[in-house]
């Protein structure tokens, strides 16, 4: 896609769409800004901050590897559009609130970000996959379902373990 080419689709000129954006990645940004706006919102209460931190991260996750050019997009460069920082807010003010202070918050959050991020672009590279030959086909069917929804879960619940029992996270006792 190149601005030429949406302008030719909408109807318009050109520089008639600089007016509103500043080039094709600049476009590309407002558009996965909006998806993500509909996309990463948990429905569980906050008040369950594990459910919610494990609801929140799954849509991401789902959202990045249902559509390529967000997960492209978070790939390329630190996302800090609208609703990327109104769901890191959301997903701190949980953490807080959970028990951690402000910097395990962010430390927490971090984590989370960056293993949801991760999985799905492995995830998304390996959809359609298919195991080579015989030979290799046990171990790599193997490896292949090590990036799964399941397996997303699986090892959110271990990096969330690991958050809710750091004495530095949510205090001595470990739990919130």
């Amino acid at each position: 896609m190149t601005i030429r080419s949406l302008a030719a689709e909408l109807g318009v000129a050109p520089m008639s769409l600089y007016r509103h954006v500043r080039d094709k990645d600049d476009l590309l940004n407002e558009v996965v800004d909006r998806l993500l706006a509909r996309a990463w919102r948990p429905r569980t209460d906050q008040g369950n901050w594990r459910a919610w931190v494990t609801e929140a991260a799954d849509n991401l996750r789902r959202f990045l590897v249902t559509q390529p050019a967000a997960l492209h997009v978070y790939l390329q460069h630190p996302v800090v559009s609208h609703s990327a920082i109104t769901r890191m807010e959301a997903m701190l003010e949980v953490l807080r609130s959970a028990g951690a202070d402000e910097a395990a918050a962010r430390r927490a959050y971090g984590a989370i970000h960056t293993y949801t991020v991760g999985f799905a672009a492995l995830e998304a590279s390996r959809a359609g996959w298919t195991p080579p030959g015989e030979a290799t086909g046990g171990v790599a069917f193997q490896l292949a379902t090590y990036t799964t929804p399941r397996q997303f879960a699986v090892g959110l619940r271990y990096l969330l373990d690991g958050i809710e029992g750091h004495p530095r996270t949510f205090g001595v006792t470990g739990r919130a």
